[in-house]
């Protein structure tokens, strides 16, 4: 006899465990390295070349203004290599650094994700409402080498400066430079 699902009267438990099996029995190969910058983002942006693929943006950012970033695969891809290569050549980073993002939900937080993807950088989220005991006690705990934050936040960051020892790079998302940071507009 089958029994409802948690009140949902339209799913039967028959239902979920034969969609299960389903599943269960699709058995692909798992590549043993992925990486969803190249394998993904970088394989539909030559679909989208070769007109395999319909030209659909892959990334579209509106703020409260109405101002929009849009960004085909091509171009997210093209920026990513050049944020992967910022990270890399100019911040220090190799495969396996951390790196912490406190910033509000911008495009360069996205981007910045995916070069952090791109380069195999572990990319650590961080909300812009931390104060600079959270942002210190995530920079130690992570052993982050490098912070990617704003002109409002980077006081904070300053404040605590003497207390992480293995933070190497600054990196400000501004329109204008700061003393003692690099600034990611200017690098690009």
């Amino acid at each position: 006899p089958c029994r409802l699902f948690h009140g949902c009267n339209s799913l039967l438990t028959s239902q979920i465990i034969s969609y299960y099996d389903s599943i269960n029995q699709y058995k692909k190969e798992l590549p043993e390295y992925f990486n969803f910058a190249s394998d993904v983002l970088d394989e539909w942006s030559e679909l989208e070349k070769d007109g395999r693929r319909p030209a659909n943006p892959a990334f579209w950012w509106v703020n409260d203004e109405g101002e929009e970033v849009k960004w085909s695969f091509e171009e997210l891809g093209f920026l990513s290599r050049k944020a992967a290569n910022i990270l890399s050549k100019a911040c220090g980073l190799q495969r396996g650094d951390k790196v912490i993002a406190v910033l509000p939900r911008v495009p360069e937080w996205w981007l910045l994700n995916v070069a952090c993807m791109r380069a195999g950088i572990v990319f650590i989220p961080g909300t812009s409402q931390l104060r600079a005991k959270d942002i210190l006690y995530r920079l130690q705990v992570s052993k982050a080498k490098c912070i990617i934050t704003n002109d409002t936040l980077a006081p904070a960051v300053e404040s605590i400066m003497p207390d992480c020892q293995f933070l190497k790079s600054k990196l400000i998302v501004a329109k204008g430079s700061r003393a003692g940071w690099l600034n990611l507009k200017e690098l690009f």
